[in-house]
C-alpha cells in the first residue's frame, strides 16, 4: 500500500448501519460502488442483485426513500471483524434486525467487501444470510 492510499476506517461500517436505521436511499450512492460490478445477496430474496440500479431498487423495496424517514425498525451488528488489505477490506459480522413493536430479533451472518475506488472505500459486495 502506498502512502497516498487511504486507510480503511471502521466508521464506514457505522455509516452503512446508519442508512439501515434511517432508510435513507440517498446514502446508498455514497457507500456502494456505483456501477455494474456491485453485487448483493439479500437474506430476503433469492439470487444475486447485480449492478447499482438493481441495488437501489432493492433498497426501495425495503422502504428506503430519498432523505430517509422516521421508522421504528432497528439494525445493528455484533461480533464485527475487519480485515484490511491493499486497497480492500472485508467486514464479517452478525447482523441483528428488530422490527418496531416486535420482540423478535432476526439475525444472521453478513459479509461486506469494500474496495478502493476514486480514493475512497466503497462496498462492492454484500452477502446476508439467516440463522
Amino acid at each position: 500500500m502506498s502512502e497516498s492510499d487511504p486507510v480503511f476506517d471502521a466508521k464506514l461500517v457505522d455509516d452503512w448501519v446508519s442508512i439501515w436505521n434511517s432508510y435513507d436511499l440517498s446514502k446508498v450512492e455514497e457507500l456502494f460502488l456505483n456501477d455494474s460490478r456491485v453485487a448483493y445477496f439479500s437474506s430476503e430474496k433469492e439470487g444475486v442483485i447485480k449492478g447499482f440500479e438493481e441495488l437501489l431498487r432493492h433498497h426501495e423495496e425495503f422502504g428506503f426513500v430519498e432523505g430517509g424517514k422516521d421508522q421504528h425498525n432497528r439494525l445493528w451488528l455484533e461480533d464485527t471483524e475487519i480485515d484490511a488489505f491493499d486497497g480492500a477490506a472485508i467486514v464479517k459480522a452478525v447482523w441483528c434486525f428488530q422490527r418496531g413493536g416486535s420482540e423478535k430479533i432476526q439475525r444472521g451472518p453478513v459479509t461486506l467487501v469494500y474496495v478502493q475506488s476514486g480514493g475512497e472505500y466503497l462496498i462492492a459486495h454484500a452477502h446476508f444470510s439467516n440463522y
